[in-house]
C-alpha cells in the first residue's frame, strides 16, 4: 500500500512539473527573422493585459509578415501593425504605424521595470491606454521611457539577430524603405 501512495505521489509531482512546464512555454514568444529567432519572454505578471494581446494576436497569425516600419539605430525597432503592416495583405508603408488590430486598446499597465537592451514595450500615442497590437524592441537602456510605456517581455535568445534588423531614416523618425518583417511569430519558444 505504501508503495502504491509513492507511485501515485510520484505521477501527481510529474503531472505538476508537466502542468508547469507547459504553462512556462506560454510565457514565452518566437519571432522568426530573416536572419534568425528572436525569443522573448514575456512578463504576464507585469503586464497581464497587454501579454495576453500579444499571445492572442501571435496565436491568431495577425503578427506574421508584419513590417518593422520604425526603427531608430540606438534606440528601437518597432513593428506589430497588423491593419497596415501586413506585407503580405493589403500593406501600406505610409500608413504603417498609424493602425492597430480589431480588437480595442488596452488600458497602460505601467511599472518599474525599467527599459534597457532587448526590453520590449507596447507602442502607443499620446493617450496612455491606447497599446493595441505594436510594439518594440530597444536596441540600448532607454531610461526616459521608464513608467511612460508598459513593459511585456525581455529578448532572451537572438538579440543578435535584432541587432541586423534593416534600419530606418534618423531624419524621419526611424521610417523604413522596404523594410523588414516579422516573418512569423508563434507562442512558445
Amino acid at each position: 500500500m505504501k508503495i502504491l501512495h509513492l507511485a501515485f505521489a510520484g505521477a501527481v509531482a510529474l503531472a505538476s512539473l508537466t502542468g508547469n512546464a507547459l504553462a512556462q512555454a506560454k510565457e514565452y514568444i518566437t519571432i522568426q527573422l530573416k536572419d534568425g529567432p528572436v525569443v522573448i519572454e514575456l512578463l504576464p505578471d507585469v503586464a497581464p493585459k497587454h501579454v495576453a494581446r500579444i499571445k492572442e494576436l501571435a496565436e491568431a497569425g495577425e503578427y506574421n509578415n508584419v513590417a518593422f516600419h520604425r526603427v531608430i539605430p540606438g534606440f528601437m525597432a518597432q513593428t506589430g501593425d497588423v491593419q497596415y503592416g501586413n506585407m503580405d495583405k493589403d500593406f501600406k508603408p505610409d500608413m504603417a504605424g498609424m493602425g492597430g488590430s480589431s480588437k480595442p486598446d488596452v488600458e497602460a499597465e505601467f511599472s518599474q521595470v525599467p527599459f534597457e537592451r532587448g526590453t520590449v514595450g507596447m507602442a502607443r500615442s499620446q493617450d496612455p491606454n491606447s497599446a493595441n497590437s505594436q510594439f518594440f524592441i530597444m536596441f540600448a537602456p532607454g531610461s526616459f521611457l521608464n513608467g511612460q510605456y508598459t513593459v511585456v517581455g525581455q529578448v532572451v535568445e537572438g538579440m543578435a539577430n535584432v541587432d541586423k534588423i534593416k534600419m530606418g531614416d534618423e531624419a524621419n523618425n526611424g521610417s523604413v524603405i522596404d523594410p523588414d518583417r516579422m516573418i512569423s511569430v508563434k507562442v512558445g519558444k
